[in-house]
């Protein structure tokens, strides 16, 4: 164990050097000129280059590169080229907001969508079945913005039952988690509906049947743990899109997380910002799966991590 989790963590060092290689060098072919937002659009020449030289804007790539990543190995994110603050404290600053409705979305995503899956696979080929397909594939094409304009007019415009937007209490929180938890109980569902069928179809289940045991027990006890275990994987790879990939939601619901963050800074073209969110996005997806993988062995001990 101990070196499988010292193997993954090489590998997740390289992973996050090929990432801000390759972010570094798109956001340097971009077309937009950060120094123009900053000097605004009267600044003369003169101030414009006397910009781009304080940033080492004028410096050439590889070089801006080596600066940035001994930056990065101190610690440093950069600084912010219009919030003239440290980017690492802008991001941990929006950090809680962030992770709050990541929690929240991922607990609405699994109840919804291992529910649906669930009784989908058990109702196989019913009108109850079909339904609830349908509802996920809804929930998978229908567009974020959409259903969280939809929530807001019908549960805050019109019943009043929770606050438009905001943030700071537990109502401000059950919409936008509702939104985001909508779209990936679409996801979770149909992956429980096939997994949970495997499942069923397998010897063991057939041999704990034929032993006398209850439904319950042949169902939470033999073949839930194992059809859950594709799940588990993906919640793994949510953690890190629900750290930046929330920009719509956050947007709609006036949620003041990372996705808000980087989404001003790309409107602005502060690259030090969509530098950090995407680091610390990618970081937030290696630790995702390597936490994912290591829940695996403990639901399934057949697993064995070398």
């Amino acid at each position: 164990m101990p070196l499988y989790i010292v193997r993954r963590l090489l590998e997740a060092l390289l992973i996050l050097f090929g990432i801000s290689v390759v972010t570094f060098i798109l956001l340097y072919l971009l077309p937009a000129d950060p120094v123009r937002q900053i000097a605004g659009r009267s600044a003369t020449a003169a101030t414009v280059e006397s910009i781009r030289h304080q940033l080492g804007l004028d410096l050439p790539l590889p070089q801006q590169y080596g600066r940035y990543l001994w930056g990065l190995l101190h610690g440093d994110l950069g600084r912010s080229y219009l919030q003239k603050t440290e980017v690492g404290a802008l991001i941990w600053s929006r950090l809680p907001a962030t992770l709050l409705l990541m929690l929240g979305a991922i607990v609405c995503e699994l109840v919804l969508g291992l529910t649906m899956g669930l009784v989908a696979a058990l109702k196989r080929g019913s009108g109850l079945d079909q339904g609830l397909m349908l509802i996920s594939f809804i929930g998978v094409s229908a567009p974020q913005f959409v259903v969280g304009i939809l929530l807001l007019y019908v549960f805050a415009v019109q019943l009043g039952w929770f606050p438009i937007g905001g943030y700071g209490h537990f109502s401000n929180l059950v919409l936008p988690s509702i939104t985001l938890g909508f779209l990936g109980a679409g996801w979770y569902s149909r992956m429980m509906r096939s997994s949970m069928i495997d499942v069923l179809r397998q010897d063991y289940v057939r041999t704990a049947r034929s032993k006398g045991l209850t439904r319950a027990k042949v169902l939470f006890g033999h073949a839930v743990p194992n059809a859950i275990l594709p799940i588990v994987a993906m919640i793994g790879i949510d953690i890190g899109v629900f750290m930046s990939g929330i920009v719509v939601v956050e947007s709609v619901f006036g949620w003041p997380g990372i996705g808000q963050l980087a989404w001003q800074a790309i409107q602005r073209v502060d690259i030090p910002i969509i530098m950090g969110v995407t680091l610390v996005s990618a970081l937030a997806i290696v630790i995702g799966n390597l936490l994912a993988d290591l829940i695996a062995p403990l639901i399934d001990p057949r697993i064995k991590l070398q």
